[in-house]
């Protein structure tokens, strides 16, 4: 049977002609793999032949193919009977890894695809449990139906690709989760090179070597791999219907990964990693391409859809848009005066990053009426505009762009009041603070919730600990039960001052909090525990430092080591290309070359510190307008890498997205809630009272003002502004400083705010 799914997908190929498409290697040029010669696509919008003939394959490539193949691998899989899948042990995922114990892949499939191992290379079956060396044996009559109501088989099934990454850090090789079997999916987990990882060069000397983008190379190289042995018939699977996820890092990832699916900008790093179905030949052109059975077949390194939870991404833009959320709050406290100066500063620079762009966005795109003219007919220009006397209460900022941002925030709390129904053992309390009987709890409606949760009187239950979302930190995985620090999962977010929601219990001052615990920050209290910006504690600074460089003496030394990092970075790696520029995910949305993902989701916590809203807004916009289906959620109560709760799940979008996109599949909905009837066991309540900015209305929903959503969002806050000692987002480099060097700089944003506004800032710098 493994022979009929090749030939499902060389029927599609054979009514079509494979012509000859290659294109001139370089940076920026573009070889599309998914725009065949004849322009054929499936209804993924994924090409189903390639574009390159037999006879430019070179014997180095034929050997790629020929290593990378499972069947010649002869792999481990080990049955588990609690999950009823199998699981593949690591093996590499390219023929030249750099360090082989980061660059490996591990898969889950469901045991209802497969009838067992053939050891013996007959096509036969011969072990059915257990752990057996061997080829799987597919089973293309079996189906399975998921959780909520979706159909798939062996050909079919979606596969999750884990992005792990936390902090932009190594990831080691490890086996698959089987968290997704249950689902019918297909479960991925990669390794990745990062800002830890290490070699030995010729010298003997331990040289650093996680240089952007190998992370995110090592990600796409091991969706080439599983999608080579799904064509192969070695995996169950689809190829069309990929799915990135991942959080925090990994969530940049996998925002990352889908955003750049097949731009050529990568090719060359991929080729250096030995990867399949991507090769260049003597004359300087792309191969995008496999060669099964004698025919060649497209290979894409994208994916069809991503589901993000707070995406550290886009950092390009990550220091501009952190300021300037800060700066919109009147009442922030900065720590420090260089601090405050250099926020005015960036946020004027934001203001005109954005305004440069031209942005717009459809209202029947984004669901609602933006401009408030009655409809969702318009195209709204996105714009940011100052009037320092007429918008004193954000310091003079206001405009389109920070009413869509207002109004997806409002829109993340009423889809928040709307999921209510869905918590089943919540305590809800009267106006006196006495807690309601069972008869009172069921006869409430969705708007009695709704105004207690505003009003603080409720206490969170238990319902919520069957979370799902990517693992801690990001790392391959699936379920999130338990608790976690920092807004991890299960934890208590980030949020917490002047009396809003989602509180964490260690005291008043969140700028006391370290930064994302994720990011190895534990130690960046102010003074006290390594430096910051150094191997042994990561790249982000807390913002609790009171501290503007514990390296310089003085601003114009930090100048000149900033001009001199972002030179070199400008000067391009090996290839020719600004890291930097590679790992800003705004480049390839809707680029020539890039082939863009049907549907993208990232669920933020609105409370939490480790990046902008903004940005997450920026990525909407983006995919919007280049007709990816793109939703973002700043989930009102939640922390760095908020859980699905209230009944949401990724299993949920995933199914309701299929359901959408492929034709002949089951239209997903989510089930209606069961009324909770009996209330929870808590003795007092320990929401908090935000009646006092919120306004409900049962028709128009909650609401407040650009001003107080400001305030909630830097109430989460828990990194320090940058443009000094240790910038946020340097963790992309992965150039690590010391006791007596700054991390390497390379935001060029700031280096324009530190020239131009030298003369003020050198007063303030390292002063109080």
């Amino acid at each position: 049977m493994k022979h009929f799914r090749r030939f499902t997908a060389f029927l599609l190929a054979s009514i079509m002609t494979i012509g000859l498409c290659s294109c001139s290697a370089g940076s920026g040029s573009s070889s599309d793999s998914t725009n065949a010669a004849d322009g054929s696509v499936n209804e993924s919008g994924q090409s189903t032949t390639a574009g390159s003939s037999t006879r430019n394959k070179t014997e180095a490539m034929t050997a790629i193919e020929d290593k990378l193949n499972l069947a010649n691998m002869n792999p481990e899989w080990t049955y588990d009977d609690s999950s009823d899948s199998w699981t593949l042990s690591i093996v590499t995922a390219v023929t030249k890894p750099q360090i082989e114990d980061e660059q490996g892949v591990s898969v889950c499939v469901p045991a209802a695809y497969v009838k067992g191992v053939d050891t013996d290379g007959d096509g036969e079956a011969d072990v059915t449990s257990g752990t057996a060396n061997g080829n799987l044996v597919m089973d293309d009559e079996a189906s399975v139906t998921s959780s909520n109501g979706q159909v798939y088989t062996a050909a079919t099934a979606p596969v999750i690709v884990n992005t792990g990454a936390a902090g932009y850090s190594e990831q080691q090789n490890q086996t698959a989760a089987s968290t997704y079997a249950k689902e019918g999916y297909i479960n991925v987990a990669c390794g990745n090179r990062g800002k830890q990882s290490t070699t030995t060069d010729e010298s003997g000397n331990t040289v650093y070597t996680g240089d952007a983008p190998s992370c995110l190379v090592d990600q796409k190289n091991a969706v080439r791999f599983v999608k080579y042995n799904i064509l192969l018939g070695n995996l169950p699977g689809s190829v069309d219907y990929f799915v990135s996820t991942g959080g925090s890092g990994g969530g940049a990832h996998a925002v990352m990964l889908a955003a750049s699916s097949d731009h050529s900008d990568y090719y060359d790093y991929e080729i250096a990693a030995g990867a399949v179905g991507v090769y260049q030949d003597e004359n300087g052109n792309y191969i995008t391409s496999v060669t099964i059975d004698g025919q060649e077949m497209a290979l894409s390194d994208g994916v069809w859809g991503c589901m993000a939870y707070s995406a550290i991404t886009s950092l390009s833009e990550a220091d501009m848009a952190m300021a300037f959320e800060y700066y919109l709050d009147t009442d922030y406290e900065f720590n420090t005066a260089f601090q405050k100066q250099t926020a005015q500063y960036l946020a004027a620079e934001y203001m005109d990053y954005i305004n440069e762009k031209n942005l717009s966005v459809s209202e029947a795109d984004l669901g609602f009426d933006l401009n408030q003219d009655g409809d969702t007919e318009d195209t709204v220009p996105l714009t940011i505009e100052y009037d320092a006397q007429s918008h004193e209460d954000t310091n003079g900022y206001y405009g389109t762009y920070l009413d869509l941002y207002l109004s997806e925030f409002r829109q993340s709390l009423n889809d928040y009041l709307d999921r209510l129904d869905y918590a089943q053992d919540w305590t809800w309390f009267d106006t006196d603070g006495n807690a309601l009987s069972d008869e009172e709890v069921a006869a409430m409606s969705s708007d009695d919730k709704a105004q207690a949760f505003i009003e603080g009187r409720y206490a969170k239950g238990s319902s919520e600990s069957d979370r799902q979302g990517p693992g801690p930190g990001g790392f391959p995985g699936g379920n999130n039960n338990g608790g976690g620090p920092g807004g991890f999962p299960g934890g208590n977010g980030n949020g917490g001052q002047k009396g809003f929601p989602g509180g964490n219990q260690t005291g008043e001052d969140q700028k006391d909090f370290p930064g994302d615990v994720s990011d190895d920050n534990q130690n960046n209290f102010p003074g006290g525990g390594e430096k910051v910006g150094t191997p042994d504690s990561g790249t982000t600074q807390s913002a609790g430092s009171g501290t503007d460089s514990g390296n310089y003496s003085s601003l114009e030394e930090m100048l000149e080591a900033y001009q001199s990092d972002i030179a070199e970075l400008e000067a391009g790696d090996e290839y020719g290309n600004n890291i930097v520029d590679l790992y800003n995910p705004i480049n390839y949305i809707g680029a020539e070359g890039t082939s863009n993902p049907a549907w993208a989701r990232i669920l933020s916590g609105a409370s939490e510190g480790d990046i902008s809203m903004m940005n997450s807004l920026n990525l909407q916009i983006a995919w919007l307008n280049a007709g990816t289906d793109a939703e973002i959620e700043w989930q009102w109560d939640g922390g760095h890498v908020p859980s699905e709760i209230l009944g949401d799940s990724l299993s949920l979008y995933v199914d309701e997205m299929y359901g959408k996109y492929k034709a002949d599949a089951v239209a997903v909905t989510k089930e209606d809630p069961s009324p909770q009837t009996a209330n929870g066991s808590a003795t007092e309540a320990a929401g908090t009272d935000i009646s006092g900015w919120v306004t409900y209305d049962s028709k128009e929903g909650a609401a407040f003002t650009l001003a107080d959503a400001v305030s909630y969002r830097t109430a989460g806050a828990s990194k320090a502004i940058p443009g000094f000692d240790v910038i946020d987002y340097g963790q992309e480099d992965y150039v690590f400083g010391s006791s007596t060097k700054d991390a390497r700089h390379w935001d060029k944003y700031v280096l324009k705010v530190l020239e131009e506004n030298q003369e003020t800032l050198s007063g303030l710098f390292n002063t109080q």
